[in-house]
């Protein structure tokens, strides 16, 4: 395969003046390394020489400094290739991004539409209200965004009176899982798209993606090409081989991220059930211990998020020296906190109900629309 990533002809730049386009499109003429970098607005993507073409994607760092992964331009071609058969895409599509060219999403979905000849506009830094606009406008057919990207679309549509998209036809939403109140507003929103959330890592790229049948709560099972194995038990560590794994770290690292042969882990914890359906429960350097049961953050934040009267939150955890650790949970919303007590008693268990609570008028994101956990953090140790 093609070391190089490839520009068809055919493709068209429907936003020409998007941050970090020209220099990417000149990279890829250059047949030259590219640099992503979510640090830097205005300027998001480097040209670099290397002995060979390379891809460089800085991750977002939600909690704690941020890598540099780096990976073969081969790895995600075999996926641009596997997504033009499943789904049908190709000349004629039009993609919609949301985030800046930093973010590997949005990397990913320009580099897919530049390989297979589809036109593409880049919305980042317009409010939901001009995205929208511009999505209508520009008859965009494809959209790759995050649950968070997803949730502002959405809501900016019904502030301007819009029922429906139905030019939309395929929604991929990677970066997080989409409760059912977003998939509801989703399917009214796009009535005639189909709509696959997929599961992944930077430095895994596909992992999982979902289809019809995949049950509520699962992330769907393993993507064209993937083995997957669960060790130690369900729930246990998930392994992945593939072909769309990356090369190792430019910059950075992390203890979660383990090689065993050819398989790769990068700390999440999860389980099967018998059709392969993955079902997530977190990462295990998230994971605390709350009077002996092990609580995972992020199952909490998946309970309160799917509320209608929660627009986001973030569940932290500071040590105590008489349960093990403490929760701390950090909520964009209006839901009642006696209400919010009681849904993670149920749901989840007496351990998993967050010792504190606090409204934020807006939750701190990073660039790739995820909870910045160290802002958070730094909030925790300011408060008395």
């Amino acid at each position: 395969m093609d070391e190089r990533f490839s520009i068809s002809p055919r493709s068209r730049f429907l936003t020409p003046g998007a941050p970090g386009l020209g220099a990417l499109v000149a990279a890829l003429r250059a047949g030259a390394s590219i640099r992503a970098s979510q640090a830097t607005q205005a300027d998001p993507i480097t040209r670099c020489d290397t002995p060979r073409p390379a891809l460089f994607c800085e991750t977002s760092g939600s909690s704690g400094a941020a890598k540099v992964i780096r990976r073969r331009p081969a790895s995600w071609r075999r996926s641009f290739e596997v997504n033009r058969g499943i789904f049908a895409l190709g000349p004629g599509e039009r993609y919609g991004c949301f985030g800046h060219l930093g973010h590997s999403l949005t990397l990913y979905a320009v580099l897919e539409a530049l390989h297979l000849g589809a036109d593409i506009a880049c919305l980042a830094g317009r409010g939901p209200k001009r995205q929208v606009d511009a999505l209508r406008e520009m008859a965009v057919t494809v959209l790759y965004a995050t649950p968070s990207q997803l949730q502002l679309l959405a809501r900016g549509a019904e502030a301007a009176g819009i029922e429906a998209l139905p030019g939309i036809r395929r929604v991929f939403c990677g970066g997080g899982t989409l409760d059912a109140a977003l998939r509801q507003r989703l399917a009214r929103l796009f009535p005639d798209a189909e709509l696959r959330e997929f599961f992944g890592a930077s430095e895994t790229s596909f992992i999982t993606i979902s289809d019809a049948k995949t049950p509520p709560g699962s992330v769907g099972r393993a993507y064209p090409g993937v083995a997957l194995r669960i060790a130690g038990g369900e729930p246990g560590e998930i392994w992945v081989r593939s072909p769309y794994l990356f090369e190792g770290y430019d910059r950075g690292g992390s203890d979660d991220t383990r090689w065993d042969g050819d398989w790769l882990s990068i700390g999440e914890i999860g389980q099967m059930d018998a059709r392969g359906n993955l079902f997530l429960r977190g990462r295990k350097g998230r994971m605390v211990t709350v009077a002996d049961r092990n609580v995972f953050p992020e199952e909490i934040e998946r309970l309160i998020g799917a509320r209608a009267d929660v627009v986001a939150c973030a569940v932290l955890a500071e040590p105590d020296p008489l349960r093990g650790h403490r929760l701390h949970c950090f909520v964009e919303g209006t839901a009642p906190e006696r209400a919010l007590r009681l849904a993670c008693r149920a749901g989840i268990g007496p351990e998993a109900v967050p010792h504190r609570f606090t409204y934020l008028a807006r939750l701190p994101l990073l660039p790739a629309g995820k909870p910045d956990l160290q802002a958070l953090q730094a909030r925790i140790g300011a408060e008395p």
